[in-house]
């Protein structure tokens, strides 16, 4: 495949682009407002540690879902159909009454579309990384961080006008549904993915050699990685506000800071990747996020905050996007069945950021939140010991 790609590919480029960016944006869209989610529906910190649980337990098991569609359907399919369904499922939170039932109903839907949209971008990265034949992956998730910037401000905005979590939610939903219905035919089709494309036994049996020891080393530093995530994802705002006195309108741009370090980082990550390999960048990423880790321990001020948790986004950004490079290399069906296996290590990562955030914080009043973000910045030292694993022997299809 020439290194420019043919036109079928920069579309399809073009639409995972898009399709990262609709995430991104309702994600950090969602997360953002997690005080005023917890506000609305009256949740004990103990309550919102439960429901910050639901969404990537659920999550996790809409990825190892996928991973058995991806085999017979392709991921263009999947996310086609999941991401409306996460913009949809986030305009039903807005809309959750008073009843538990209803707010537990709509992340459940939330998650699940989540975990879906996950996987299935990620596969279509990874395709479209092999059709191109040189490291593109990361620019993806420059896109996803870029988008999150914009959903972290509209939520500061949104907070500043004190806008209901509906409508708050209804603007970053219309603009993803919109986005992913007009891109959603340009994505790679199955038979596009693959990279030698077997009967059905041939298939299944290439998928059972995909190798678990390369995933479960990937898998690891992805799952320590986003502990720390969760941790800034589901507790920087509340951190500012809570225990450092920050201002309602100044609190979101913790996650802001945090995604835009990650743009930066990640727009110029895949050259890094081509000339010092993987291994060097993902090491020194880890190096990069344990000293943002522990300024936003020792942060005195929402000022000094801000700065740790952009720093910290600044090294851990290159994990996730590298770990499914990785994975890419050692799935012999070219389906994403590597990818979805690997991506169900965020979701391990994002239920023991929030399991740990949400049972340390409650024992302190006054820095419960400040001491529970020591815990992730311990494990940003796995992803230091794991960065060898980051170049895997190739796997090939039998026949291939």
């Amino acid at each position: 495949m020439a290194a420019g790609g043919t036109s079928r590919d920069r579309r399809a480029r073009a639409s995972v682009y898009v399709a990262f960016a609709v995430q991104g944006l309702c994600f950090a869209s969602l997360v953002t407002r997690v005080p005023r989610l917890q506000h609305a529906h009256h949740l004990s910190d103990g309550t919102l540690a439960l429901v910050l649980l639901l969404v990537p337990v659920i999550a996790g098991a809409g990825s190892v879902l996928c991973g058995v569609v991806f085999r017979h359907r392709g991921s263009a399919m999947v996310l086609r159909l999941a991401q409306p369904g996460v913009c949809l499922a986030m305009c039903l939170v807005g809309l959750a009454g008073d009843q538990a039932y209803s707010l537990y109903g709509a992340l459940a839907l939330f998650g699940l579309s989540v975990g879906a949209v996950d996987a299935s971008m990620n596969a279509q990265a990874v395709a479209v990384e092999r059709r191109y034949g040189r490291s593109v992956v990361t620019g993806f998730y420059a896109v996803w961080s870029a988008a999150g910037i914009a959903g972290g401000l509209w939520s500061a905005i949104a907070n500043g006008l004190e806008l209901p979590l509906f409508a708050g939610f209804a603007l970053p939903a219309a603009a993803g549904v919109t986005a992913s219905l007009l891109t959603g035919r340009r994505l790679l089709r199955r038979t596009e993915e693959a990279t030698a494309l077997p009967a059905r036994q041939t298939l299944t049996t290439a998928a059972a050699q995909v190798p678990w020891r390369p995933i479960l080393v990937l898998g690891a530093a992805m799952a320590c990685m986003y502990v720390a995530d969760a941790a800034t994802s589901n507790y920087s705002t509340k951190y500012l506000e809570d225990e450092l006195h920050g201002t309602a309108g100044v609190a979101p741009l913790a996650y802001v800071a945090y995604q835009l370090a990650m743009v930066g980082a990640r727009a110029v990550a895949d050259l890094g990747v081509r000339r010092l390999g993987a291994v060097h960048v993902v090491r020194l990423g880890g190096l990069v996020g344990l000293v943002g880790m522990a300024g936003v321990v020792a942060a005195p001020s929402p000022p000094a905050a801000i700065v740790a948790f952009a720093v910290l986004g600044l090294g851990l950004c290159v994990v996730p996007p590298v770990a499914f490079s990785a994975a890419g290399q050692v799935d012999p069906t070219g389906l994403g069945i590597a990818v979805a296996r690997v991506n169900v290590f965020n979701y391990v990562g994002f239920v023991l950021g929030a399991a740990i955030i949400g049972a340390i914080a409650p024992l302190s009043a006054a820095n419960g939140l400040r001491i529970a973000f020591v815990v992730p910045a311990a494990l940003t030292l796995v992803i230091i010991c794991t960065a060898p694993g980051f170049r895997p022997h190739p796997v090939t299809a039998p026949g291939a």
